[in-house]
């Protein structure tokens, strides 16, 4: 029998999609990636295979889930199935680098950014950003992982010459454009299927790392999600009747790039300069945003899996 099978590499963040599928009555199955093997000269199943693979995962210790799946989504891929964000979606996924020629190449504005290796080369780039302010953030990172804000090159000197810093997994650190925006939040732009489905205003005054996830507050004691209820129901809030039109070009953006769900988080500056810094593929839901605005992001992603199941039936039934 087809099913739904999930991709991913934390339980944690994976509970709230598996209460809907079993609303549904959708057949599922997991398939958690820290540890496991593929048999090359085998068919994977039918069904529909949903990658929820996260940038992030080392900081689980499950260092290398995100090579796994991407030698799983190559079988996959390979023998015709369908898809939900593939491997290029991955690829996105675990590098910001990917995530900002992508945009570019959309003719979406990113801030300007100069990727670093190297200790030394951290600083040289920063100088030669030429910035007062500045930010540096790890290329592969999930959570707002190595972002720091700086305001001369001597803190940061201070900072990457200790012990406190915090060296990227894959070495790559970014040093990027310090966006002041006049009020201080995010706004982070969901889509399912490929359309927009919802914006959720993100408070971002005590800090950078802005997982919305129901699980940070189990996992992430720095995270913005860790907040009494009615202070969280303030950090995320859904935007009602939310509209821009840089939406038009986020939805080619994911269409050109394989990617099904996911958020895009962007940030305006004080002269309007709407710059967009982050793509998530493995994208949450803040569910107490959710039921003030009486949305359900994972119930929604739900039923789209569920249609694309069907899909696979007929299609499946056709071969």
């Amino acid at each position: 029998m087809a099913k739904v099978y999930v991709i991913h590499e934390n339980d944690e963040w994976t509970d709230h999609l598996v209460k809907r599928l079993e609303e549904l009555e959708l057949p599922y199955e997991l398939w958690h990636l820290h540890e496991g093997t593929i048999d090359l000269t085998n068919e994977p199943p039918e069904g529909v295979f949903y990658n929820r693979m996260s940038a992030s995962s080392h900081t689980r210790n499950h260092r290398y889930a995100p090579e796994f799946a991407e030698a799983v989504l190559a079988w996959l891929e390979r023998h015709g199935r369908t898809v939900i964000n593939g491997s290029r979606a991955l690829r996105l996924e675990v590098s910001k680098v990917n995530q900002y020629m992508a945009l570019n190449s959309a003719g979406i504005v990113t801030p300007r950014t100069i990727s670093a290796i190297g200790k030394d080369a951290v600083i040289e780039a920063a100088d030669k950003l030429g910035d007062s302010s500045f930010i540096t953030k790890h290329n592969r990172a999930g959570k707002g992982q190595g972002v720091q804000l700086f305001h001369s090159i001597e803190a940061l000197k201070e900072y990457v010459y200790s012990e406190q810093f915090d060296e990227p997994v894959d070495g790559i650190t970014l040093i990027q454009q310090y966006i002041e925006a006049p009020q201080p939040y995010i706004v982070r732009h969901e889509f399912i299927g490929g359309r927009f489905v919802y914006a959720v205003k993100v408070d971002t005054s005590e800090g950078f790392e802005l997982c919305p996830a129901d699980a940070c507050k189990i996992e992430d004691l720095a995270c913005p999600a860790e907040q009494p209820p009615v202070a969280q129901g303030a950090k995320f809030q859904i935007l009602e009747g939310y509209y821009h039109p840089i939406l038009k070009k986020y939805e080619q953006f994911l269409r050109e790039n394989g990617i099904q769900v996911g958020a895009i988080e962007a940030i305006q500056d004080e002269d309007g300069q709407l710059y967009t810094y982050d793509v998530n593929t493995n994208t949450n839901y803040n569910s107490d945003a959710e039921v003030v605005a009486g949305i359900h992001g994972m119930l929604e992603l739900a039923k789209y899996l569920e249609k694309e199941l069907q899909k696979a039936a007929v299609n499946n039934g056709h071969r």
